[in-house]
């Protein structure tokens, strides 16, 4: 019982960080009511095409809109189907004051055979501990705002769109309060437009297999956030944003998101012949190699969720999957291997190449300058892998780890490739990560080491190969990158994934690294540059692939910042891009 504490224990800060609240499912999925209310004279409302009136709410100097709806209810027919543009009028007094509803969530896999402790964190996300009035539902593809109170249409304030991560699997927008960042941002005389996209997620939004493919409904997630990003062009400038000044801000899978957004249909990120977006910040997450829809590992999901779901017999497997009740295809679709768990980050459901959404592998994407080039900050936390490090304490030998990488991620991999990538990372746990911490926090037998190489595989090499690959392509496009150590010492996990939401984005340390980093990125919102506009923190250098110009700010502790060479683990990183082709996921 005391072997498993430490990762509930890490656990438990995973989930305060990417899951502060656990929506209840909805038992009636199929015809949500979409809520109205009568308008309220002390309301902030504002109208929307064509002849919509929202109404907010207001708590200090924020004003909110949550839960506008984009697009039809994606049910019934519409499921797994891309989104369609709303086509009901909102009407004239849309009550948008409370939560916005979760789509549906991959919480715990329901896959048989998981850990006794797994069985048991499902119980305990199951309670009001974790649970919040906010409903999980299918008609959920609906855009939240947040701006400064009694601002008013023609304000032209610059818009930051939020795309909230969780491995694909979780995540919804209301689990994410912007209050903190645009009470600095008025205090800094930065005033800013928040607009955050709900997205399908799981097997409802990433869903793969031939059959996802050939009916052309692969990577819907994708398409809600590009959805979402058309109703900012269309509707913002009446919350007071400018339509033109935009810029996308995602975390973990919504990192990966950004670089989607822009690398989708072949780079093309106009609408009504404007750019959607003139800037990018990807924090923990660029690009993810990844083979395409169809794929064995992809087929091998969607042939499993058929079965779960007693479709398998069916003519049309997937007209029967969006059949379904609610419940029955809800679980079907999370029967499969989650994040939470062995399996770890070789996702079931996540972006995968489908020729026309995404038109290839996005590291080919990149390197090729098949993107929309805009200015962009990105950047890790020093400790990426160790969360994801915690269910693999049966990899204990070199042997093992070998299987584990070519049987759970790279299939396509040979073992000499995989022996030769896991010979960079030394087979000692001084090497590992958490780094810098000596002969300490090795939880199991590999435990560091499998951390170090997950890590950067997935965010903290993977990046520097994203910026150099961009810096070939697009060298005047100006980048800044970044490695976050203030969280170092924390227990197992270093400064892990994700903990920079409770530093920069819930701004719950009012500290010099908080304060820091959000004055970059308001900075970097009004001027696409980080070192322009508000100037008290030191200079930020562009990232060039240039030698010693590959510098990345260290926001080193939560006191101060220097600077750090991009060149850590270069060994690694040289073999891992060399055959990039043969570890996509």
């Amino acid at each position: 019982m005391r072997f498993f504490l430490l990762p509930f224990t890490a656990l438990a800060a995973l989930f305060v960080e990417h899951s502060l609240a656990l929506p209840a499912p909805s038992n009636t999925q199929d015809q949500p009511t979409r809520a109205v209310l009568d308008e309220r004279a002390t309301a902030p409302t504002v109208a929307i095409s064509p002849s919509n009136t929202v109404v907010g709410s207001v708590s200090g100097s924020v004003e909110s809109f949550n839960g506008i709806y984009f697009a039809d209810s994606p049910t019934g027919s519409l499921r797994l189907k891309p989104p369609q543009k709303l086509s009901t009028d909102l009407g004239d007094a849309f009550d948008a004051s409370g939560s916005a509803a979760a789509c549906p969530q991959m919480l715990v896999a329901t896959a048989s055979g998981e850990s006794l402790f797994l069985e048991v964190l499902g119980e305990l996300l199951d309670t009001p501990l974790f649970q919040t009035a906010t409903d999980q539902t299918e008609d959920c593809l609906t855009v939240s705002v947040a701006r400064p109170a009694g601002t008013v249409a023609g304000a032209n304030l610059p818009v930051l769109v939020w795309i909230f991560g969780g491995a694909f699997e979780l995540g919804w927008t209301s689990m994410y309060d912007p209050s903190s960042l645009l009470s600095q941002a008025i205090d800094q005389d930065q005033p800013f437009i928040f607009v955050a996209v709900q997205y399908r997620v799981g097997g409802f939004g990433f869903m793969p297999g031939a059959e996802i493919l050939a009916d052309g409904s692969a990577n819907l997630g994708l398409l809600d956030q590009r959805m979402g990003l058309e109703w900012v062009a269309d509707n913002i400038a009446a919350f007071g944003g400018d339509a033109t000044k935009v810029t996308i801000w995602g975390e973990s899978a919504g990192a990966i998101s950004v670089f989607d957004q822009m690398a989708l249909y072949g780079g093309d990120n106009t609408y009504n012949g404007q750019p959607l977006f003139r800037g990018a910040i990807m924090d923990s997450g660029s690009i993810v190699p990844a083979d395409p829809v169809d794929c064995p590992k992809g087929q091998v999901v969607y042939d499993t969720v058929v079965e779960t779901a007693g479709c398998a017999s069916s003519n049309d497997t997937l007209e029967c999957l969006r059949a379904l009740p609610y419940e029955t295809f809800l679980n079907a679709a999370n029967s499969v291997p989650g994040f939470i768990g062995y399996d770890s980050v070789a996702l079931s459901y996540v972006p995968r190449p489908d020729g026309t959404v995404l038109t290839d592998s996005p590291e080919i994407l990149s390197a090729t300058g098949v993107y929309a080039a805009v200015p962009m900050i990105i950047g890790d936390q020093e400790d990426e892998g160790t969360i994801f490090s915690l269910f693999q304490s049966n990899v204990t030998t070199d042997e093992d780890l070998v299987t584990y990488l070519s049987t759970v991620y790279f299939n396509d991999a040979t073992t000499a490739q995989i022996q030769a990538l896991i010979d960079t990372y030394p087979d000692n746990i001084i090497s590992g990560s958490p780094f810098r911490t000596g002969l300490f926090n090795e939880l199991y037998p590999q435990y560091k080491r499998i951390a170090a190489l997950l890590g950067d595989l997935v965010f903290t090499l993977t990046r520097r190969g994203f910026l150099a690959e961009t810096y070939a392509v697009n060298p005047d496009v100006p980048s800044w990158s970044y490695l976050s150590s203030y969280d170092y010492g924390t227990a197992y996990l270093g400064t892990f994934h994700g903990s920079d939401l409770l530093q920069v984005f819930y701004g719950i340390y009012n500290d010099y690294a908080s304060n820091q980093i959000r004055t970059y990125y308001y900075n970097f919102l009004y001027n696409l540059d980080p070192n322009e506009g508000i100037t008290t923190y030191p200079d930020w250098p562009q990232w060039e692939d240039t030698g010693s110009g590959n510098q990345l700010a260290w926001f080193s502790s939560p006191d101060g910042s220097s600077y750090l060479t991009d060149d850590f683990r270069n060994d690694s990183y040289t073999y891992l891009f060399a055959n990039v082709a043969s570890f996509r996921i």
